[in-house]
């Protein structure tokens, strides 16, 4: 038989009744003639109540504890999951992540999946199982320990087992109808698209739209999982929500698909740094070792053998940089005379695959913001992505005036 993988997020399994509309949903796939393999998140709320727990009782916590509490809130919901089925009578069970086994790598709290063995699924829907319920985000370390695959790892666990059962395609259940053109709570002319290229959807997912994390489009690109994103609360339709594809099966679209933007942004320049082969890195190999994650860099023109390093990261890593820095400071491995963190700006950014042979989109988008009066502090291009930090206050603005200047409300 054909294989579905339905996901569904934590507000679609909130409580008893979203779990029984969801395994409703579940029913008209098998109906369908599909063999369904479910990956549920934790309840709404569950797993940043258990989050809170483990910091409560420990703020310098063990990972491997933590992995073993924080895994719970899924095993709950796949439980629940495979006995609202069972009473509808479709032959439905369980599976934890080391049941299964998703192997992972013994990265506690952010492993990555190594591995899909199918024989004890496969084997058991041989002998007439219609559901595989598998607790998502979870899976188990070469030690044989519980693991889980950082926030919104549940997203990537679906991917992954489409990708290893070699699924017809992945349906995400969420709390929202779709990808839209920019977020809907910032522009009423935001446009929900009926299909997005792997490409564009990893850039908008990088950049701060949340609809799907980052990782589990990377591996439907790299696998070509066909990934349909829609609503929990919507009736059921072969046509709703947003497909996730090939850019082969997109005939027709904007040169730009979508605005994206990241509130949570940090400008942090390093002043008077020498001009010398090594110089980036000896600033950027520390910041990586402190986990810093850097996104736009810059350099100043040089002048008397010093020069300025500007680079961006999410605000709430702006002190483990500056501890970076001073520490590779105090060591001798860089010399600048001071660190200047500016917290308030924001990153937005246009994206889409038609920039590759369309001249005048970065042109278009200076000149938009420019006549609003939005100065650009840094700019940072890729093949299908233009992104500018901007002063924080004027991020809507700038998303709803380039919403508008690339007139993303309207279909090609």
């Amino acid at each position: 038989m054909p294989r579905l993988v339905m996901k569904f997020g934590g507000t679609s399994v909130a409580n008893l009744d979203r779990i029984r509309n969801a395994a409703e949903r579940v029913r008209l796939e098998v109906e369908k003639g599909y063999d369904v393999i479910v990956i549920v998140s934790a309840m709404s709320g569950k797993t940043n109540e258990l989050v809170g727990w483990v910091n409560e009782i420990s703020p310098l916590y063990d990972a491997r504890e933590y992995d073993a509490v924080v895994s719970a809130g899924e095993n709950v919901t796949a439980g629940l999951m495979a006995l609202t089925l069972q009473e509808m009578n479709i032959s439905a069970r369980s599976w934890q992540g080391w049941q299964v086994p998703v192997q992972t790598t013994d990265a506690y709290a952010n492993a990555r999946i190594e591995e899909i063995p199918c024989k004890n699924l496969k084997e058991k829907f041989g002998e007439g199982m219609r559901v595989a319920v598998v607790a998502g985000f979870q899976g188990v370390s070469p030690q044989g320990r519980v693991t889980t695959l950082g926030r919104g790892g549940s997203d990537t666990t679906a991917v992954a087992f489409a990708a290893a059962f070699d699924a017809e395609r992945c349906d995400i259940y969420t709390d929202v109808d779709g990808v839209y053109t920019t977020d809907p709570r910032i522009s009423e002319k935001a446009r929900k698209l009926d299909k997005i290229a792997f490409e564009e959807m990893l850039e908008l997912a990088s950049l701060g739209a949340k609809v799907l994390q980052t990782r589990s489009v990377e591996l439907a690109m790299r696998f070509n999982v066909r990934v349909r994103v829609l609503s929990s609360f919507e009736e059921p339709s072969d046509e709703a929500g947003t497909l996730v594809c090939a850019e082969e099966e997109i005939m027709e679209s904007n040169v730009v698909a979508g605005i994206a933007y990241s509130r949570d942004e940090a400008k942090m320049t390093l002043i008077s740094v020498a001009d010398r082969p090594g110089i980036a890195a000896a600033i950027f190999g520390p910041l990586s070792k402190a986990g810093v994650n850097v996104d736009m860099i810059v350099q100043n023109i040089s002048e008397d053998g010093r020069t300025d390093m500007t680079f961006s990261c999410p605000t709430n890593q702006v002190l483990r940089a500056e501890k970076a820095m001073q520490d590779a400071k105090e060591n001798g491995n860089i010399n600048f005379h001071k660190l200047v963190a500016d917290e308030a700006v924001a990153k937005v950014s246009v994206v889409g695959i038609g920039m590759r042979s369309h001249a005048g989109v970065a042109a278009q988008m200076f000149e938009a913001l420019h006549t609003e009066g939005i100065n650009i502090k840094v700019i940072t291009t890729s093949e299908i992505k233009i992104s500018v930090l901007i002063e924080r206050k004027y991020m809507e603005l700038a998303v709803q005036t380039l919403h508008d200047a690339f007139e993303l409300n309207k279909a090609v």
